[in-house]
């Protein structure tokens, strides 16, 4: 069937059963209040997702409704992004959420989903909009630094990148941010190798020669000054332990 077809089709059928989409008006109007972090239109707004009266994407109802809150996701993520978000927190946020709908068995367990994405970017961005939003050459600074993570950056090649002095760009940060830009940097390298103990098999010294660390003795001084714990005692306290039992080997620590 060609797409005009089956498109009249599609909207006979819906005329017919009365299916409607959500008004235009009513989504702008919630979406933009996540973007501005206004909880009060947000639950005032609030529709618990259902599959009756919306779009039909699939014929399976538990799918049908993955599907729309994905949809919803992707379009939270946009709207607080432009609301200032960082673009990583943003996505990732969305990335969590997503896999969680994936393997969510129920239909109630996705309509809870969805009243906890919702809100989990409501709070943020109400923190966003009080004045932790940060200026366009800050936010392309920070999406910068998580792009080039595993590659080592330095303040000298963000600012080229940004077009900017090395002065003006570590001022411009630390008035905004709160830290310098290396200390930004070093504290997303440990929240990296911290993510990696907890769940990979990696060893430490790997770890830290994929962060750029210029030795395993340096990857172990920085590690342990910002979680007070060295790689090795980290990986014992939090690796999940399920991991060996669906590998069938021991973790390395």
């Amino acid at each position: 069937m060609g797409i005009n077809k089956e498109l009249s089709h599609r909207e006979f059928i819906q005329r017919e059963n009365d299916i409607r989409h959500s008004p235009y008006e009513k989504e702008l109007e919630f979406y933009s209040a996540v973007k501005e972090g206004d909880l009060d239109t947000v639950k005032r707004t609030y529709t618990p997702l259902a599959v009756e009266g919306y779009g039909r994407i699939s014929d399976d109802d538990l799918r049908n409704l993955k599907y729309h809150l994905i949809i919803t996701v992707a379009m939270l993520a946009r709207f607080c992004i432009e609301g200032g978000m960082s673009t990583e927190t943003a996505y990732t946020i969305s990335d969590i959420y997503i896999n969680k709908i994936d393997t969510c068995p129920t239909e109630a367990g996705v309509r809870q989903l969805h009243q906890d994405v919702i809100f989990e970017y409501t709070k943020r961005m109400k923190q966003v909009s009080a004045g932790q939003a940060y200026s366009k050459h800050i936010l392309m600074c920070i999406d910068l630094i998580y792009d080039n993570i595993y590659k080592g950056v330095r303040v000298g090649d963000l600012a080229d990148e940004l077009g900017l002095t090395p002065q003006y760009l570590s001022k411009l940060f630390k008035k905004e941010v709160g830290i310098t830009v290396s200390e930004f940097i070093m504290s997303k390298r440990i929240n990296a190798a911290e993510n990696m103990l907890k769940f990979s098999e990696f060893d430490p010294i790997d770890i830290g020669n994929y962060l750029c660390f210029s030795s395993h003795s340096h990857f172990i001084a920085c590690f342990k000054k910002h979680t007070g714990l060295t790689p090795k005692q980290y990986r014992e306290k939090f690796f999940r332990l399920n991991w060996s039992q669906e590998e069938g080997s021991g973790a390395k620590i």
